[in-house]
């Protein structure tokens, strides 16, 4: 539905049966209806929201659009515990960050990962047999994100910043340093190189994601990509960028 420094929200769906998640809700809750219009889905399907962590880019929308549509809301305890997310107490479910929930076919596992967070998680999704990673906001490529690269199916992965882009932009110093530090971000080099090393033969595509508004345009995650999947003669996923101003088309996998 998004993906970027402005607000992230992703959606997936058991075809079997039409019901689905969102993992994080961090546009306003008309612009997520808007979008899953525009993909001919509507609120009514979405059964649960997974959020990754308390930033509001990943936040923001979930209070209006849980409550409108009485979606139960869950996310590691400690953010439930010092972070307001909803003001209906009802709708919210703690989880720990290693656990599996199966709701309406789907079997979602939350991970711990690196970053500036109060207990910062990611998820992967499976359902027949495929798997789906949903990983952003990740400062480096630890085991957990290593492990779940290398048996996904589709990977939604983190490609943030172009490392000379955000070293001769307008942030200031220490935002940067945190940027490139094993809690910020992942860059394009960093991203890709993971794939690169630990993705399977079977990974079928990878969607691009948070990329940064004033540190990495489209077309560099694009290219550095390319030529990084070319190294691989047994990989060749389809390479994609998703967008903070419109969704994507539905991917099957």
């Amino acid at each position: 539905m998004a993906s970027g420094s402005s607000g992230n929200c992703f959606y997936a769906e058991n075809e079997k049966n039409g019901q689905a998640v969102l993992i994080d809700c961090g546009i306003p809750s008309a612009q997520i209806e808007e979008r899953l219009a525009a993909v001919k889905r509507s609120p009514e399907s979405v059964r649960a929201i997974f959020l990754t962590h308390e930033h509001a880019d990943h936040v923001r929308g979930v209070d209006v659009f849980a409550r409108k549509f009485q979606i139960p809301v869950f996310a590691p305890k400690k953010i439930l515990h010092d972070t307001f997310l909803c003001s209906e107490p009802s709708l919210l479910n703690g989880i720990r960050n290693d656990e599996t929930l199966k709701i309406e076919g789907l079997e979602i596992s939350a991970f711990p990962k690196s970053h500036k967070a109060i207990d910062p998680v990611s998820y992967s999704i499976i359902h027949d047999g495929k798997k789906l990673g949903i990983m952003t906001d990740i400062g480096c490529a630890c085991k957990n994100v290593v492990e779940n690269v290398s048996d996904s199916d589709f990977l939604c992965i983190e490609a943030n910043y172009d490392e000379k882009m955000l070293m001769e932009g307008p942030y200031p110093w220490p935002l940067k340093q945190w940027i490139k530090s094993d809690i910020g971000h992942l860059s394009n080099v960093q991203s890709a190189a993971c794939v690169l090393e630990h993705g399977n033969k079977a990974l079928k595509s990878v969607m691009l994601c948070h990329l940064s508004l004033h540190n990495n345009t489209p077309e560099k995650a694009l290219e550095l990509y390319s030529y990084f999947m070319k190294q691989r003669s047994d990989l060749s996923p389809k390479v994609s960028v998703s967008t903070r101003e419109f969704a994507t088309q539905l991917f099957r996998i």
